[in-house]
């Protein structure tokens, strides 16, 4: 198969830390390798915690949490799960989770497609699996979140697809980041404590020179048409819903990126 080492090899380790953090002493964790017709099969198995029927559909969602009490027992889902999901789709694959229900375990499957050697020969690892990571190739982004998880999620997605993105937990922070550097495009989060998404905004419009027109992209988890129209109103360009889809974020941030260039 053709692929990016490092990124595979992220996979791997993601799933292994996920069944390690939800299975016990006593336990037992399973990994198996098998090459099928048209892919390679990477399976982990676990005989842990399990996975509830009602959460299970939505488990590579980073903002959609298992029960709150299990989720803090063990220091929360993170992003694990959601970056390996990622990953797989950047390489052509699939990944699913099964199990048959709390104290079962679980069992994490990826197929990867294989590659035969003359459709590699003479492209590079990620051409040769038909997607194109590097869209974001060199545009500057300020991701702006007060969640720990969802801003390295929003970053990593980002960084990912080849941009270069600056991390800020707050309104303040992010004000002090488009003071010091020039930004591409600005992504932030709406509901934050204190000053939100909206105070941010409104702040950035007021800013003297090319910074106050920067192109921006609300995320929020209101999907409302109330909701949309407000965030546009208030000066964003554009209105994310969670669960985060990577590529439709990274589509409008790429689509913004060609804005900012013609500014």
């Amino acid at each position: 198969m053709v692929g990016d080492a490092a990124r595979l090899q992220q996979v791997v380790g993601n799933l292994l830390s996920n069944a390690i953090k939800f299975t016990g002493p006593g336990g037992r964790i399973t990994v198996r390798l098998e090459r099928l017709d048209s892919h390679v099969r990477i399976q982990v198995s676990d005989t842990g915690k399990g996975i509830s029927p009602e959460f299970l559909p939505h488990i590579f969602e980073r903002f959609q949490q298992a029960d709150a009490t299990s989720t803090r027992e063990q220091g929360g889902l993170g992003l694990g799960l959601t970056i390996v999901h990622h990953l797989v789709e950047l390489h052509g694959g699939l990944i699913r989770a099964e199990s048959a229900g709390e104290g079962q375990g679980a069992t994490f499957t990826v197929d990867l497609p294989v590659v035969s050697e003359a459709t590699a020969g003479g492209q590079d690892e990620w051409s040769a699996i038909g997607v194109t990571p590097r869209s974001l190739e060199g545009v500057r982004v300020l991701v702006v979140d007060d969640d720990d998880d969802a801003r390295q999620l929003v970053s990593t997605v980002l960084v990912e697809s080849g941009a270069r993105a600056t991390a800020a937990a707050s309104v303040g922070e992010a004000l002090e980041s488009l003071a010091r550097a020039r930004f591409d495009v600005l992504v932030a989060d709406i509901a934050m404590p204190g000053r939100d998404g909206y105070d941010l905004i409104h702040e950035v419009r007021r800013l003297e020179g090319e910074r106050r027109s920067i192109p921006a992209v609300a995320l929020t988890a209101y999907a409302g048409r109330e909701d949309r129209e407000h965030a546009l109103a208030a000066g964003y360009h554009a209105h994310l819903t969670k669960p985060l889809e990577a590529s439709k974020l990274v589509d409008v941030v790429a689509g913004l990126a060609r804005l900012a260039k013609g500014r």
